[in-house]
């Protein structure tokens, strides 16, 4: 039996869209939202409908017939107290999507989305692997600040993603293996993989810089600059999300442009990006600490995992530790629609949310 899945991916300047027919992508679109299409909603939440009904229009245009879909499965937003893999969007995860959720944040309409689809049709609405996916080991949750425990925050989506896919490529179950997953993008995240749960991760403002953040450093520097008088809170948040990293060394996160001017004989850039490779190594090896069996490898990926030079400045540093494996790319939309396709197969069990305070 064929399956027919609706992909929601809704995020803060865009809504994308996908048709899958098992694993076959059949037609995909994505809606640009500017500025001034915004406007109009005061909210995040206004804006469900006004997505719904783009969607809704790129369905009939392409002639689609609703009916025949089997499930839809929209993009987690940033939801407390989940584990990874799907959750069935029912009324408690609903409520949450709307009123509990960790902060705003366009994912947040992914859940919503879905729902709008999927009850006129009386079919499944999922999400799968929300970034606050948290399955720490109980160790791994201490920290040196008494009043501050870990939570995990990486790139979860994308990691177990490409993890399914490698372990597919060598007939074994992903459940079955122990991997770390450096998700290379314009933050850098690395997380740790035992039998199929994410015991630890270095998120990507704690652990290597990347093209716009800048990374994790010796707390000392830090508060000395909080409270030096030169920069305001929203003036130091930039500088660790948006406008550090690469950005802020080189005057760009445009790995190409980077790589031209080293290819120019530019000595900085050249240094930057070896630097980059060096920090990403780093928290491989943070990550092999947290295993008491052997790993079976190290997967880079990510849009920066394109990268020939710096991924190969990075096997450098550890081909004699471990095996080291590129997949390159994002593929959202795939790994959206591979996680529901595995729930309707009965290959996993759809997880249903429970609010802290039922």
């Amino acid at each position: 039996m064929a399956y027919r899945l609706l992909v929601l991916n809704p995020g803060s300047t865009s809504t994308k869209a996908a048709i899958y027919e098992d694993e076959h992508q059949l037609a995909v679109k994505n809606m640009v939202h500017t500025n001034q299409d915004l406007a109009p909603y005061p909210t995040l939440y206004d804006q469900l409908d006004y997505r719904v009904a783009l969607v809704r229009l790129w369905l009939a245009q392409e002639g689609f017939d609703l009916s025949t879909l089997s499930a839809v499965v929209g993009r987690g937003g940033i939801i407390p107290h989940i584990v990874a893999g799907g959750y069935q969007v029912d009324d408690a995860l609903e409520d949450c999507l709307r009123h509990h959720t960790a902060f705003d944040h366009a994912s947040n309409l992914g859940g919503l989305m879905a729902r709008a689809f999927a009850d006129p049709l009386g079919i499944p609405a999922y999400i799968y692997d929300a970034v606050t996916s948290d399955e720490l080991l109980p160790e791994a949750r201490v920290t040196g600040f008494k009043e501050v425990t870990r939570t995990s925050f990486c790139h979860v989506l994308n990691a177990r993603a490409t993890s399914h896919k490698y372990a597919e490529t060598l007939g074994r179950k992903y459940e079955d293996m122990n991997l770390v997953v450096a998700h290379l993008g314009g933050g850098i995240s690395i997380s740790a993989h035992s039998h199929g749960r994410i015991i630890d991760s270095v998120s990507d403002d704690a652990g290597p810089f990347s093209p716009d953040r800048s990374g994790s450093l010796n707390m000392l520097y830090v508060v000395d600059l909080c409270y030096s008088g030169k920069y305001t809170k929203p003036e130091m948040l930039k500088k660790l999300r948006g406008e550090g990293g690469m950005s802020a060394l080189l005057g760009t996160h445009d790995c190409q442009e980077i790589e031209r001017r080293i290819q120019k004989g530019d000595e900085w850039a050249s240094l930057v990006y070896k630097a980059q490779a060096l920090q990403i190594s780093k928290g491989v090896g943070i990550m092999l600490g947290c295993f008491t069996e052997l790993i079976d490898a190290v997967i880079l990926t990510g849009g920066l995992a394109n990268s020939k030079m710096l991924t190969g400045m990075v096997i450098d540093y550890l081909h004699n530790l471990v095996k080291v494996v590129v997949i390159p790319g994002e593929n959202e939309m795939e790994a959206l629609a591979l996680g529901a396709l595995r729930i309707l197969r009965g290959e996993e069990r759809v997880h249903v949310f429970h609010s802290p305070e039922a």
